[in-house]
C-alpha cells in the first residue's frame, strides 16, 4: 500500500513539474496575458493617438478596473506591443480562479517534491527497520 502511495506521488510531481516547467519558459507577462485569454479576456488594439495614450497611462504589469458607461471592465496594458486585454467582472473571476489554480498547483509541487526528497534520504538508511528486524530494537525476533 506504501508503495501504491509513493508511486502516485512521484507520479503527481512528474505531471506537475513536466506541465510547470513547459509554463516556465514563457514571461510572466506572457503567462499572465495568456490566463486572461483563456479566461474570457479580449485583446483590443487601440486605434487613436488617446486611445494609445490611456493605454500608456494604465499602470504596467497589473489589472486595472475601469468604470464607462455604468459598465466595469477590467483591463491591463501590454504597451510593448500596443494592446491591452479587457474583461469584464465574470472574466476577472475566471482570471482570479486561473491564478489560484495555478498557486495550489505550486505549493502541490512543492509538497510532493519535499516528500518525495524525504522519502529519497530515507531510502539510504534501509527505511525504519534497517539492520534491527521487523520488531524494532526493543524486542521481538531479530534479523534472520
Amino acid at each position: 500500500m506504501k508503495q501504491i502511495v509513493s508511486f502516485k506521488m512521484i507520479s503527481a510531481a512528474a505531471l506537475l513539474a513536466l506541465t510547470i516547467g513547459c509554463a516556465s519558459t514563457q514571461t510572466s507577462t506572457q503567462n499572465r496575458e495568456s490566463m486572461l485569454v483563456a479566461s474570457g479576456f479580449k485583446v483590443i488594439t487601440p486605434k487613436t493617438p488617446a486611445q494609445q495614450q490611456k493605454l500608456q497611462n494604465l499602470p504596467p504589469g497589473k489589472v486595472t478596473m475601469i468604470q464607462k458607461g455604468g459598465k466595469t471592465y477590467y483591463i491591463f496594458p501590454d504597451p510593448a506591443n500596443n494592446r491591452a486585454y479587457i474583461g469584464r467582472p465574470k472574466d476577472y473571476q475566471a482570471y482570479q480562479q486561473l491564478r489560484a489554480d495555478k498557486k495550489l498547483a505550486m505549493e502541490n509541487l512543492e509538497t510532493a517534491q519535499m516528500y518525495q526528497d524525504a522519502e529519497m534520504q530515507w531510502s539510504v538508511w534501509g527505511g525504519w527497520d534497517a539492520g534491527l528486524g521487523s520488531w524494532g530494537p526493543m524486542g521481538g525476533p531479530g534479523p534472520y
